[in-house]
């Protein structure tokens, strides 16, 4: 046994960032996960999945009435099933712990151990990559499988291993049903497909071909995957997707701008924000100095790098590449007109900490002047994001607080049927109704139409803003109960509070 460990020695450094990684990400997550609207609208897709209603459709996306596809539902399922609510965010973090392995793995394959071991090291620790990988939500999955996508593009590319474009397009699938703006890693397969294809042409190699075959099968996989559901959802659902998706496009002027030239001015502060919120710990001024350091650093890096007969070839190769999905995932961003939020840019994670860590190394390996620069950044980023680690906050026991208020409310509805609304600036009710139909106290739904029979005799609010009159809030299903009057309210210690509602009755 004690052999077995030495033998595993040199592996010591990466399987403790890794667990690090999980430690940061595991730690309490019941206490820390997120479980508003969104993630209770999951669980229950998960619970139906259980007495066998499977779904074709994922997640709604945030613009129109488009959705995503059904793969993340089916990849988080095993974990819901084998660990019950905290599952999927469990899984969500275990995927996050094989990303930190990715990024040493591929760090080291392409420029040298010290780089995918900084870069996997800023990961694990990253505020922002912490936040984004301990709930159970889409997008949250998206570093891993684009991480793995590019390092599918390398393998085709530089190691003649064109079967990897197939596994590209059943990976593309899968960033793409974590969220839409996957499909900005389409282009960087496709660049780097047209260059082993031109360069198979130019020495007359036949195996351009197999190449070519195995990029027609690259699309198919990811076609089938990514639309055949939709597809077969919209058939039996009025073309719902397809409504959404052509009024997206046709009114692009609030949404996208597919003149890429003018998104070159949006590339600095794209990049200046994502080096803030992942490497700079979330702070402004340090952001902005490290985006500018790191930028000027490059530009050295790159003349030595593709200065003839300079450079290793491999380190040239990869650079080129991270710099493809760099700048690619950055115009595509930029041409995004609505406001950007920190998940959106979850298939640019692994670059960043990747190109970031390249840079330091070649820093470090110059001038003394340079070598400090290095030192001071890398110490720097190290401070910061663990000065702002997410676990210094107090836990939000958002699932701990929907399952008290719940328990409320199947206590006094008594086993009667009864209706539930939910008062809320930024929240909607999915979350309470989710262990209400676990347990077997299914909320009535009050039909759209005003159908009697899904009016009771109950309906109960949850307040969770500050003021709140449930009488006469507009949200629909509290306005279509009818008038009313409040029977019963608690208070809980959290400030959220719990009406029960009667019907107003005339005397």
């Amino acid at each position: 046994m004690v052999k077995y460990f030495l033998k595993l020695k040199k592996y010591w450094p990466i399987l403790s960032v890794v667990a690090l990684s999980l430690l940061l990400r595991l730690f309490k997550i019941s206490s820390y996960m997120t479980f508003l609207g969104d993630e209770g609208r999951d669980a229950l897709v998960w619970l139906r999945m259980m007495g066998g209603k499977f779904t074709l459709i994922g997640p709604q996306t945030s613009i129109g009435n488009m959705y995503l596809g059904p793969l993340y539902y089916y990849l988080m399922f095993p974990f819901y099933l084998l660990m019950g609510t905290t599952g999927p965010s469990i899984g969500v973090a275990l995927f996050a712990g094989a990303t930190t392995f990715l990024l040493w793995f591929c760090g080291k394959e392409w420029f040298s151990e010290k780089v995918g071991l900084v870069s996997a090291f800023l990961y694990a620790i990253s505020p922002t990559a912490i936040a984004l990988s301990r709930s159970s939500w889409n997008p949250n999955v998206m570093p891993f499988f684009s991480l793995l996508i590019i390092w599918g593009v390398w393998q085709f590319w530089q190691k003649d291993k064109y079967c990897w474009l197939v596994i590209d397009g059943v990976l593309l699938s899968f960033a793409v049903q974590s969220h839409y703006l996957g499909l900005l890693l389409f282009p960087v397969v496709f660049l780097f497909f047209l260059i082993k294809l031109i360069s198979l042409l130019r020495k007359k190699d036949t195996r351009w071909k197999k190449l070519f075959n195995n990029f027609l099968l690259f699309n198919l996989c990811f076609l089938i995957l990514t639309f055949l559901p939709l597809v077969w959802f919209d058939l039996r659902h009025n073309f719902i997707n397809y409504h959404a998706f052509y009024k997206f496009f046709s009114e692009r002027q609030t949404t996208v701008n597919f003149k890429a030239y003018k998104a070159i001015p949006e590339v600095w502060p794209l990049w200046k924000m994502l080096i803030t919120r992942l490497i700079a710990g979330k702070n402004e001024f340090i952001g902005l100095w490290v985006a500018l350091a790191i930028t000027l650093g490059s530009v050295p890096v790159f003349f030595l790098q593709f200065k003839k007969r300079q450079g290793n070839k491999i380190i040239k190769n990869s650079f080129l590449l991270l710099l493809a999905w760099l700048f690619i995932g950055l115009i595509g961003m930029g041409l995004y007109k609505q406001h950007i939020y920190d998940h959106y840019f979850g298939f640019l994670f692994p670059a960043v900490f990747l190109y970031f860590s390249f840079i330091l190394e070649k820093l470090f390996y110059h001038r003394i002047y340079f070598k400090l620069s290095a030192v001071a950044l890398f110490v720097s980023s190290v401070f910061l994001n663990l000065y702002e680690t997410p676990l210094k906050n107090a836990s939000n026991y958002q699932m701990k607080h929907v399952i008290e208020i719940d328990k409320k409310i199947r206590e006094e509805a008594g086993g009667k049927p009864f209706n539930l609304g939910l008062i809320a600036k930024q929240n909607y009710d999915a979350s309470y109704r989710y262990f209400l139909e676990k347990w077997g106290s299914k909320a009535t739904e009050i039909d759209a139409q005003g159908v009697k029979e899904t009016i009771t005799d109950q309906l109960f609010v949850v307040c969770e803003e500050v003021d709140c009159n449930p009488t006469t809030h507009p949200q629909a299903e509290i306005a279509n109960f009818g008038w009313s009057i409040i029977d019963k309210q608690w208070n809980f210690d959290w400030g959220t509070k719990l009406y029960k509602l009667k019907h107003y009755e005339k005397n």
